[in-house]
């Protein structure tokens, strides 16, 4: 493939081994559309994401400069769909958003699960919100708009609505040919919950348990009563912490009052654990979101701060040094001492940080061991300032011909 020429519009598309690379765009694919673009040949843009995933027209759409965005997602069409704009960074989501319609985004929206809508529209305005749920079918409307009511980063706005339930009295043949005949059967799903005459999930039934059992026998003779329920208002990181301790593949969500009001299953989860452990390395960074497509005036804005702090403990420090300026300016060793002491502790600080940091993430840190994680530290840290010092203390001997330096040196 020519790294500058499009291909005509009558050719096939690239194969996946000429458009990816360890599961990344190609810098010639991502050349050609960008060619395209520029000759104004939509056609030829449209042959060249033909075959592309959506993840992958969404990478496309993230890596291109933001002055190339809005006539590329132009020539997308109607390539450009709720599958795609549901995988899109967060910051170009908000860029796609501004150029659809209220109609358009309807559109979009209809074609998704509900999930997916709902991250979609949380992200506009209230009005441009209202504008586009006018616009959708009463019945999905009415889902959407319920799972709008839950507290944001909660398991009400993540989960999906089209749950597959049966009583316990039906057999496994009822069920077989019930989900055979149901033409509203949720597209995917991996289990079958079992529901009491309140609509409260009393068990499960794992399809290839299901498909291994004679029709006659009973749903309550086959299903697992024990199951883990996740309260519609619990944060996402608490169901992400559940899914991961359990392996789960998909959970029942429940209301305040136990009833069954959707499921979430594992691919959802995935995103999420990914999302929070982005968020935990950036807080650590101080670095905000740290995300390519994050306008300068809110990547400033959020790193400022961090930045000013670690200005203040710099003076501090300073000022310290300062105190001992006169003792510095005879004992010169000193000056050049000081950078080892500072990154070596500046080091172990880091470490520790992240240690603490990731125990959170992962709810290993609570009041319950928090004096035995905080004395292990103590401990760890101990040990290895000992060790630093002795080597430290030996290389400044060394290199200065004075036990009494080595020795002042290790006890810094």
């Amino acid at each position: 493939m020519s790294e500058h020429a499009p291909p005509s519009p009558d050719t096939e598309g690239p194969t996946s081994e000429e458009v990816l690379e360890s599961g990344r765009l190609r810098r010639a694919f991502v050349a050609d559309v960008l060619a395209a673009l520029h000759s104004d040949d939509t056609d030829s843009v449209q042959t060249l994401v033909e075959q592309l995933h959506p993840a992958d027209i969404a990478d496309l759409i993230e890596v291109v400069d933001a002055a190339d965005r809005d006539a590329l997602i132009g020539a997308l069409g109607a390539k450009l769909d709720g599958d795609v704009i549901a995988e899109l960074n967060d910051w170009v989501r908000e860029e796609v958003l501004r150029l659809l319609t209220p109609a358009d985004l309807a559109d979009v929206v209809t074609d998704l699960e509900t999930d997916d809508a709902v991250a979609i529209l949380q992200d506009l305005d209230a009005e441009d919100q209202q504008e586009v749920l006018k616009a959708i079918a009463p019945e999905e409307r009415v889902a959407i708009e319920d799972a709008l009511t839950y507290p944001d980063d909660s398991a009400g706005r993540i989960m999906q609505r089209d749950v597959v339930t049966v009583p316990e009295y039906w057999t496994v043949g009822q069920v077989i040919d019930s989900l055979r005949e149901d033409p509203d059967l949720a597209t995917d799903f991996w289990e079958i919950f079992v529901v009491d005459p309140q609509h409260r999930p009393i068990g499960t039934i794992r399809l290839s348990w299901m498909l291994r059992t004679i029709r006659s026998v009973l749903v309550s003779d086959v299903m697992q009563r024990e199951q883990t329920l996740i309260p519609a208002a619990m944060d996402r990181e608490d169901v992400a912490l559940r899914f991961q301790k359990y392996a789960l593949i998909s959970a029942p969500v429940i209301d305040a009052s136990g009833r069954l009001v959707g499921v979430i299953t594992v691919d959802d989860v995935l995103h999420i654990i990914a999302e929070e452990a982005q968020e935990d390395i950036m807080r650590l960074a101080g670095a905000g979101d740290a995300d390519i497509n994050e306008p300068v005036r809110d990547a400033v804005r959020s790193r400022m701060r961090w930045l000013v702090i670690n200005l203040c403990t710099a003076v501090l420090s300073s000022i310290v040094i300062g105190a001992f300026a006169d003792t510095i300016a005879h004992l010169v060793a000193l000056a050049i001492l000081m950078p080892i002491v500072s990154a070596l502790g500046g080091n172990a600080g880091t470490q520790t940080m992240t240690v603490a940091v990731r125990a959170l993430a992962l709810n290993q840190l609570s009041a319950a061991n928090a004096a035995r994680i905080v004395w292990k530290e103590v401990q760890v840290a101990f040990w290895n300032g000992s060790a630093l010092a002795v080597l430290a203390g030996g290389a400044t001997a060394l290199y200065f011909h004075n036990p009494c330096w080595g020795w002042c040196s290790g006890l810094r």
